[in-house]
């Protein structure tokens, strides 16, 4: 047995399982409400402790030994722009995360809860292909000022997952095709993987499609304006475009089942809002989809919200001439951190050092 711990916060949940080697043998998913979370205020590494005792609850109720674990995996956060791959947590990337110097993020406290539980215990805690991975084309960085450039901020880590097993379960070489990747979750992402690489992708943290708990794009300079007629600061500004953005500044949750639930009774207000999210979601397809002249193998739906059949619906009635669709619902995401670590301790693969 080679059992490793998985540990994958967002915004909402708190994912935990245990692999031997790329094998589940528990998974589980622990659901906070936006009322529980709130008791935290807008800290997202306030919440470091109270996940911290979940994941350990956890290992208690399956009988889990954590001396027999033999390593950790970790989802990533915002880091510094970072080549794909697996990546040993020391001290510094840890201190990166709760510093937030590129932003913050749920997933900031996976690393640091795995790192607290391995410095106990002794064993190795790694991160795999975070948020910063960074495989843009030298155009994809300009934004249209010299004094700002794009930065590579999306769910790299389902979204390469997704695209890998496509091209496997299709008998296709991932490092020779073309294909677009929609994550849709409390945050939205889609990229355009192109010969292996991401090349491009809208950044949810300050553009795009809004989604559950974030704005996207913004009219600038009625941004602007608001911010300095309000005499904001970078911080509370920032939180009120991520994390109560987006359909939590409409409709007061993050939930999409809830809003979805709504949506399903005739309220029009959801009724509304819902398809704006559908409707600026397939703007953002259509646009990746120039990045290679129209010519895309499939677009693949990924994400908790691909259960939703009646949203991807409305979404693939937009982009379905451009490509076929492909949907494969909820993530990939601890099995990907499970596959990245056991590369590792099978030395298929060898860590890289932050």
């Amino acid at each position: 047995m080679n059992p490793i711990l998985i540990i994958n916060t967002g915004n909402t949940s708190t994912k935990v399982a245990v692999f031997d080697l790329d094998k589940p043998l528990f998974v589980d998913t622990i659901r906070h409400t936006d009322e529980e979370l709130d008791n935290f205020g807008g800290d997202i590494n306030s919440q470091k402790e109270f996940r911290e005792k979940l994941v350990m609850d956890f290992l208690k109720q399956k009988e889990v030994d954590v001396a027999s674990l033999k390593a950790i995996s970790c989802r990533g956060g915002l880091l510094r722009p970072l080549e794909s791959g697996t990546y040993l947590v020391n001290e510094k990337l840890v201190t990166d995360l709760i510093e937030g110097k590129r932003g913050t993020h749920a997933s900031h406290l996976s690393a640091q809860i795995g790192f607290s539980i391995a410095q106990k215990t002794g064993i190795p805690c790694y991160i795999v292909d975070p948020i910063s991975v960074d495989e843009y084309e030298q155009l994809a960085r300009y934004t249209g000022h010299k004094l700002f450039v794009r930065e590579s901020f999306t769910h790299a880590l389902n979204m390469k997952a997704v695209a890998k097993r496509f091209a496997k379960e299709n008998k296709l070489d991932y490092n020779n095709i073309t294909i677009i990747v929609v994550h849709l979750g409390t945050g939205i992402s889609a990229s355009i993987h192109k010969n292996g690489r991401m090349v491009d992708a809208f950044n949810p943290t300050e553009e795009g499609c809004f989604s559950p708990d974030r704005a996207g794009g913004l009219p600038i300079l009625s941004v602007v304006k608001y911010v300095t007629e309000n005499k904001l600061d970078f911080k509370t500004f920032r939180k009120k475009i991520f994390g109560d953005g987006g359909l939590y500044s409409y409709c007061g949750t993050r939930d999409f089942r809830t809003v979805s639930e709504k949506y399903h009774s005739g309220d029009k207000e959801s009724i509304e809002v819902v398809n704006a999210m559908a409707y600026q979601v397939a703007k953002e397809i259509g646009a990746l989809s120039t990045v290679n002249c129209g010519k895309i193998h499939t677009i693949i739906f990924t994400g908790g919200m691909a259960y939703q059949d009646y949203f991807v619906n409305m979404i693939k009635e937009r982009v379905q001439f451009i490509a076929p669709i492909s949907i494969y619902p909820g993530e990939d995401e601890m099995e990907a951190l499970a596959e990245g670590v056991a590369r590792v301790l099978k030395k298929e693969e060898v860590a890289k050092i932050y």
